[in-house]
């Protein structure tokens, strides 16, 4: 036989079929009774005469299960079923022996891994029923096959997209960081205009709310609050006077110490006037209680509350001491201007006072010099020499005394050309002292 006899019944497939199941026997009646037997349940059936000649068919068609006789001449069923084991490992192997052919069977159970051994003459229910049993079996083992196949490649799918929805959500938290750290900046920069306001009331103000305000974020940071709580003392500190701006002059232009009874009084409201102004804000609720309680006194004694002890916010009393520090070196507690170390030797008295015990430790701590330091080099240039990226060496003054920018600032080309158009409106030049580059 050249080329495998292909027939189909055109009858109802078995389950998952039409299976094409492969005959193998020397004797043409065998063949033609499986033939029979088979067609009529469906299989698509191929024939073969032997040995050689069903590998051929294998090689050229595909076959899901091969029924072969034990005693054939050159190749046997055990030695056929062997390689068929050996190549086409999933189709389904089937021998068909007689009695005396038992040592044989047993051989081509263990050689060729069948399904079952059929005694001939077969019983055709149980001949069809092995083969069901054997398609089935390899209908679940496709099956199987094909739902690791498909769990692998939707795995492989799923990691894909798990991956790039990473890449997304990372690309996404950025920009979102970005747009927070930039309202953050334009936030404080509002601020920082805000509390500039109260400067152009006069010049003993000049610079006391940003000096107070870096000194109590350092404070803070070195008694370990959070960033969040460091930010709010930070703001509070920029705007913690901000309830003198309606005040009159003559709070404004000697120190406390001179103040009368009803000066005193009018001085004592501009905590719970800052409270109130800044009260519409939802972002500045944190920091209300901070400018409230500001010159509240550790003992009880301050203002306006008579907060005493751990009642007292923290954020407050460490704006206690940082303006208390820059009041008593700014002249606004007494007319004379103390040394830094002239304050910081006064505030020492007020300890467990006017002070907190815990917060002016640390003040005192971070504060003291250790070893004096060669001053900082400073060049002076003129506004037409600026360039971008240049650095302030010193703060930015107008010629009335209003702090315009702070020392540390990189200047940047928009801003070269405001202050170069503020010199020509005010007719006069700023004094600009910038970080000198390095050698090269």
């Amino acid at each position: 036989m050249n080329a495998p006899e292909r027939l189909l019944d055109g009858l109802s497939a078995p389950p998952g079929g039409p299976w094409t199941v492969l005959c193998v026997d020397d004797e043409s009646n065998i063949l033609s009774a499986l033939r029979r037997v088979l067609r009529a349940a469906g299989y698509q059936v191929l024939l073969a005469t032997g040995g050689e000649a069903a590998l051929e068919t294998m090689r050229g068609w595909p076959v899901d299960a091969v029924i072969s006789d034990m005693r054939m001449p050159g190749m046997d069923g055990a030695a056929l079923l062997e390689q068929v084991h050996a190549g086409w490992p999933q189709a389904v192997r089937i021998l068909l022996t007689g009695q005396a052919d038992m040592n044989s069977t047993v051989a081509a159970i263990n050689r060729g891994r069948i399904l079952r051994y059929l005694a001939k003459p077969w019983d055709e229910p149980e001949l069809l029923a092995t083969v069901r049993e054997g398609v089935e079996r390899l209908a679940l083992e496709r099956e199987k096959l094909r739902l690791e196949a498909l769990t692998q490649q939707q795995n492989e799918e799923l990691r894909t997209l798990n991956a790039e929805l990473e890449q997304r959500v990372a690309a996404r938290t950025a920009e979102l960081s970005e747009a927070n750290q930039k309202l953050q900046r334009n936030h404080l920069k509002s601020i920082k205009v805000f509390s500039n306001l109260l400067e152009l009331r006069g010049e003993r103000f000049a610079g006391h709310g940003r000096r107070v305000a870096e000194t109590a974020r350092d404070l803070a940071r070195a008694m370990g609050l959070s960033e969040a709580e460091t930010l709010d003392v930070f703001v509070a500190g920029l705007l913690h006077d901000i309830g003198l701006i309606g005040s009159f002059d003559r709070l404004l232009t000697k120190p406390m110490a001179r103040y009368s009874d009803e000066e005193t009084a009018l001085f004592r409201e501009h905590t719970k006037a800052g409270e109130q102004s800044l009260m519409a804000l939802d972002d500045m609720q944190p920091v209300l209680p901070l400018i409230r309680a500001h010159h509240e006194r550790w003992d009880g004694h301050g203002f306006p509350d008579h907060l005493a002890g751990a009642a007292i916010p923290v954020g407050a009393q460490i704006l206690a001491v940082a303006d208390a520090f820059d009041d008593l070196q700014q002249g606004h507690i007494v007319e004379a201007r103390l040394s830094a170390q002239e304050a910081r030797t006064l505030m020492r008295q007020s300890r467990g006072t006017q002070f907190s015990p815990e917060v002016l430790d640390v003040f005192l701590q971070i504060t003291e010099p250790e070893v004096p330091k060669a001053p900082a080099p400073k060049l002076r240039v003129a506004s037409g020499m600026l360039e971008p990226g240049m650095v302030l060496a010193a703060d930015l003054v107008s010629t009335r005394g209003v702090l315009m920018l702070t020392k540390g600032h990189r200047l940047t080309a928009s801003l070269i050309q405001r202050m170069r158009e503020f010199e020509a409106r005010e007719g006069g030049a700023l004094q600009i002292l910038i970080v000198p580059p390095p050698l090269a």
